[in-house]
């Protein structure tokens, strides 16, 4: 086997290893960030984040894997990755949990190691996604979306006044409402941030996270 400055050029077996793994793992996460979470939020911006964070931390693990840490390492990604937040907002509750699935469908792809069959590593893949299509399209059949609005009656804003705030947000949004949260309050602008929930369905749109003033 020819070396350069002590390392292999090439280990055939390791390098077929690694891309059969590879593709195994991008067409599962492909199917979960692209077949399942897409359709139903149509948000292109993760799922940018999902392929792209499924293939580093893919490719870190089963290089990094010889180095015999899997399990500290492992454990070391999910709570760097457990911590993530934008800049602009926090991570939403679902985008969060399809994060740590890619990153832990990843982990588990590129550190399974001769002990764990192809059959136990293929039951493992499909079993997540399994489940994942089952609450996505089975059980969650209606898909709660958002939308943060700069709202510039303030007069409105006090809880005794909920209904009628909520027909007005209706009424400028063109939205069927099912609940909202009124944010900071700016009094030198008579206006508020308000962050209002619907149903996709209810409405036959699938935009999220848009900034309107109403």
């Amino acid at each position: 086997m020819e070396e350069l400055f002590g390392i292999a050029l090439i280990d055939v077996p390791s390098f077929w290893e690694l891309l059969v793994r590879f593709a195994f793992n991008f067409l599962i996460v492909f199917v979960i960030s692209r077949c399942l979470y897409y359709p139903a939020t149509r948000r292109r911006d993760f799922l940018f984040t999902y392929i792209l964070i499924s293939t580093i931390v893919f490719l870190l693990c089963f290089l990094l894997g010889n180095v015999k840490i899997q399990v500290g390492f492992a454990l070391g990604l999910f709570a760097i990755f457990g911590i993530i937040r934008y800049r602009t907002e926090l991570m939403p509750i679902k985008e969060m949990t399809y994060l740590f699935l890619v990153i832990g469908v990843s982990v588990i792809n590129a550190l399974s190691n001769k002990k764990v069959s192809y059959a136990e590593l293929l039951f493992t893949n499909f079993a997540i996604l399994s489940v994942a299509f089952i609450l996505e399209r089975v059980w969650m059949i209606k898909h709660e979306s958002r939308k943060r609005i700069k709202y510039d009656n303030i007069a409105l804003v006090k809880p005794e006044h909920y209904d009628e705030l909520k027909a007005d947000l209706e009424k400028r949004t063109g939205l069927k409402i099912d609940r909202f949260e009124v944010g900071d309050i700016n009094y030198l602008t008579d206006s508020t941030w308000i962050q209002i929930y619907y149903y996709e369905q209810d409405n036959g749109e699938n935009n999220m996270s848009d900034v309107h003033d109403a």
